[in-house]
């Protein structure tokens, strides 16, 4: 199991001193800086810490958990502390996922310079490493984990106590036996390559020898011929050559000889099933396949919900670090809320809460550094100004000085356009989303009031939380209109000199209704638990607030509205007010953009999903959450998408089921934050209709057999003993008529090789708008079923073969397939779980034989 880690931990300077501990400070606030002493193991791939020099340790983080090291000038917090801490001597691990960053503080420029050294160099290793080096890895991992006296070997109580570990139950004559075969120095223990020949024993994988077997002549190698005819029978690669087997036997075969004899082994057999070559998500559609050349509205958008939150929605932290994690997991439309701050110098913050507040230009400074970092396509700021004319125009300043060329601040080519352009002709280039002067317009200053469109008992309550501002509709003829004559939208700042009078809300608008609900369950691992009181509480705070600001805007006799050189800077995506479907195709134009509540949005749907989803073929519509989200919690983006809903904002820093749903939807095309809308939902006479969706949208029947799993984790890392009973459900989302889920028996007492091998059939109407999610569970009688990990991808990007024809019987009308009913499903493939912060769990993985029918017998079109 040597490998080049090893040689770097004894070879490399850096990690040889770290290996011996340093003192450091962790940080964690301007009050809160402990001394701690941190140490690399002797694996390489782990930190502990401990709070004495020689006093207990315990694991503090895992390599393979690291995403990048930053020094201390990068760091948020260790800058707001360089008056009494040298950023020279602090830097900062950033880990995969939502876990918060460790800031530490060494003694010494010296010091930290080493720990960053290695650290990056440790990130690099593992980040390089193929699938056979990660499993050496992961093995050499259990390995230290189950040498308990750390002498290098390994007893059989030892093994006894790994396979609990390892999610295993098994027999002790049969572990015993596995243990004494794999002995071949009959030492009594386990070293090196015994421990590797004892993991084989024990993954041993009955299904796929059965597989392996059924194609080789003699049972011991795949010949050319033979993998061809695998490949083309069971994978229906129908445009598989001899030279594509050839390929991929010279990518996955371990032996040299083997490779030379153009023959696969069993060993390279299964390598290929577990690669992305065998893996369930199409390869084509990872990198960028997608025409990236027509207009912005065309596109899904990876949107973001009050970005700067990185907790919950009423005292929750601002950091620019919520901006860094949206824009890396490649998210394209990021929320800005802008409120006068002190010394002249705006700042982002939830407004009338207790959330922290953090500095516009520390934001706009972000902003430029991380936007092009995961994707070259445009960045969308989405700007909720409150700021007083003055410090509008320190925004317009920040955001012209900071962003320089990446900001777009005239048309493109300087002529007059027809239509958005596209996220080609956009590249590396940011947009500003807000309000803007144009020709007879009313300059209202939008703000936050009650929908009057809202369920009844939502009414109000929803309307003091809402982040964006939702005018009422009303009446146009009968409105009182302060009607002003500007410029053209494509104009120069200079000719932008307006002041207006700003409306005033109705006071009827601040009244509560009688009751109050919570829309539906969050399926989201909410970020804030227990928040119902402080919600009363910090909502009759926020009442008074705006009650505050309405007798403020009484006495006011003007105030002004949008400073010219902000608006200026507004070029393809101004904000304007939704009346009615009607009334924008009237009124408005392909570059205006309207937003709507979840609230309100779900109700269009079902009321006019039709117009809707015309709406969207010509112009932007952003979605956000509801003002009772109070916790962060996230609503399905998938309702939304089915009308062509291209900025469905998420509250990204919460895991869960809705995130799933988003982050799979965007795992396609690059991860460059731009999906292309199915045509019918860019054709603007479609007649689709989210909630009756009929011809010509053509149904499909997917079928899956849930084969087996591999290498499951624990649910409860902390209990030795305890072995997870899992379970597979498999969630179809998509139109209402669509949505699914079904689900296997579970397997006791095996999260290590836990075998179904049942059947699961679903019929999907519109298969273009479909998601697929494969979630792991550990089965509990007693209470709630416990999650494991979960994979979820696009319907249209499944690696899919075809079925041998089956009569009509075959096919259940709902439910499983008796397990003694063996279809022939072309194509095997391996499904790699990720944990709820979509991080992989590798070698963790389910193994699927997947086949998509199209028009059965009897189906309506």
């Amino acid at each position: 199991m040597a490998s080049l880690l090893q040689d770097q931990l004894t070879t490399d300077q850096d990690l040889l001193l770290m290996q011996e501990g340093m003192p450091m400070r962790k940080v964690r606030s301007k009050s809160w800086k402990k001394l701690r002493y941190f140490r690399l193991q002797n694996d390489g791939m782990t930190v502990w810490h401990a709070r004495q020099a020689r006093g207990s340790a315990k694991p503090s983080f895992s390599i393979s958990d690291v995403e990048t090291i930053r020094n201390g000038h990068d760091s948020e917090l260790l800058r707001s502390l360089a008056e009494e801490l040298p950023l020279e001597q602090g830097f900062t691990i950033v880990f995969h996922g939502r876990r918060s960053n460790l800031d530490l503080m060494a003694n010494s420029v010296e010091e930290a310079q080493i720990w960053m050294r290695g650290l990056q160099l440790l990130v690099d290793l593992v980040t390089s490493m193929d699938h056979q080096e990660r499993l050496d890895q992961w093995l050499s991992d259990w390995f230290q984990r189950g040498d308990k006296n750390q002498d290098g070997k390994m007893s059989f109580q030892e093994v006894q106590r790994l396979l609990h570990l390892m999610n295993v139950e098994m027999d002790q004559e049969y572990a015993f036996s596995l243990f004494q075969a794999a002995d071949t120095s009959q030492s009594g223990t386990l070293e090196g390559e015994e421990f590797v020949q004892f993991y084989k024993a024990l993954t041993k994988r009955a299904e796929v020898q059965e597989l392996f077997e059924s194609f080789s002549a003699d049972g011991q190698k795949l010949t050319l011929l033979e993998f061809l005819d695998f490949l083309q029978e069971e994978q229906k690669e129908r445009d598989c050559t001899s030279e594509l087997a050839l390929e991929l036997i010279d990518r996955y075969e371990p032996s040299d000889s083997g490779k030379l004899r153009h023959v696969l082994s069993m060993d390279g057999f299964l390598s290929y099933l577990c690669s992305k070559d065998g893996d369930i998500f199409n390869p084509a559609c990872l990198p960028i396949y997608q025409d990236m050349t027509q207009p912005l509205n065309h596109y899904f958008i990876c949107s973001s919900h009050n970005t700067y939150l990185v907790g919950d929605q009423l005292c929750g932290q601002s950091s620019v670090e919520g901006y860094i994690r949206a824009l890396k997991r490649g998210c394209r439309c990021v929320e800005v809320d802008v409120w006068d701050g002190p010394s002249g110098e705006p700042v982002v913050y939830h407004g009338h809460t207790l959330t922290s507040r953090i500095l516009f230009k520390d934001v706009v400074a972000t902003v430029a550094q991380y936007a092009f970092q995961t994707s070259d396509y445009p960045v969308i700021l989405s700007l909720e100004t409150h700021c007083s004319w003055e410090q509008q125009q320190t925004m317009a300043r920040h955001l012209t000085e900071i962003l320089g060329e990446q900001l777009l601040s005239t048309t493109l080519d300087g002529v007059l356009p027809t239509q958005l352009p596209s996220p080609e002709e956009l590249r590396r280039k940011i947009l500003v989303k807000g309000k803007k002067l144009t020709l007879e317009e009313d300059l209202e200053y939008e703000e936050e009031e009650a929908e009057p469109e809202l369920e009844e008992s939502e009414l109000a309550l929803e309307s003091q939380f809402e982040t964006e501002p939702e005018p009422q509709e009303q009446n146009l003829q009968n409105k009182d209109k302060k009607k002003v004559v500007t410029c053209p939208l494509f104009c120069p700042s200079i000719c932008c000199q307006i002041v207006a009078q700003a409306p005033i809300s109705k006071p009827e608008s601040l009244l509560l209704s009688r009751q109050v609900r919570q829309e539906g369950e969050y399926s989201g691992e909410a970020v804030g638990r227990g928040l119902g009181w402080m919600a009363i509480i910090f909502f009759s705070l926020r009442l008074l607030r705006v009650q505050f600001h309405l007798l403020f805007h009484l006495l006011q006799k003007s105030k002004p509205i949008l400073c010219p050189a902000l608006s200026s800077l507004v070029i393809y995506l101004k904000s304007v007010s939704f009346r009615s479907f009607t009334h924008s195709k009237e009124h408005y134009h392909f570059y205006e953009i309207s937003s709507f509540s979840e609230t309100k949005a779900k109700r269009l749907i079902k009321e006019a999903g039709n117009e809707f989803v015309q709406h969207n073929t010509w112009q932007l519509s952003r979605v956000y959450p509801s003002g009772l989200r109070t916790d962060s919690s996230n609503y399905n983006p998938q309702e939304l998408w089915n009308a062509g809903c291209q900025m469905v904002a998420m509250n990204m820093q919460t895991a869960g089921l809705e995130m799933d749903i988003c982050d799979g939807h965007f795992r396609q095309n690059g991860g460059c934050g731009y999906v292309l809308k199915p045509d019918f939902l860019r054709d603007i006479q479609s007649s689709f209709h989210p909630e009756k969706p009929i011809s010509p949208f053509k149904a499909q029947t997917l079928l899956i057999q849930v084969i087996s799993g591999q290498q499951l984790p624990k649910v409860d890392k902390t209990k030795e003993g305890s072995i997870v009973d899992p379970l597979v459900k498999v969630q179809i989302f998509g139109v209402r008529l669509d949505t699914a889920r079904q689900e296997t028996n579970y397997v006791e007492n095996n999260g290590f090789n836990p075998y179904w091998g049942q059947t699961l059939c679903f019929r999907v109407l519109v298969p273009e708008l479909a998601m697929l999610r494969f979630v792991v569970m550990d089965y509990d009688w007693k209470s709630r079923n416990d999650f494991i990990g979960q994979y979820t991808l696009p319907w249209t990007c499944m690696q899919q073969g075809e079925p041998a024809p089956l009569t009509p019987g075959q096919y259940p009308s709902s439910g499983c397939l008796p397990n003694a009913v063996l279809l022939p499903l072309p194509g095997y493939r391996h499904i790699h779980l990720l944990s709820k912060d979509g991080i992989s769990l590798r070698p963790a993985s389910i193994f699927v034989y997947i086949c998509i029918q199209e028009g059965l017998e009897g189906d309506e079109s």
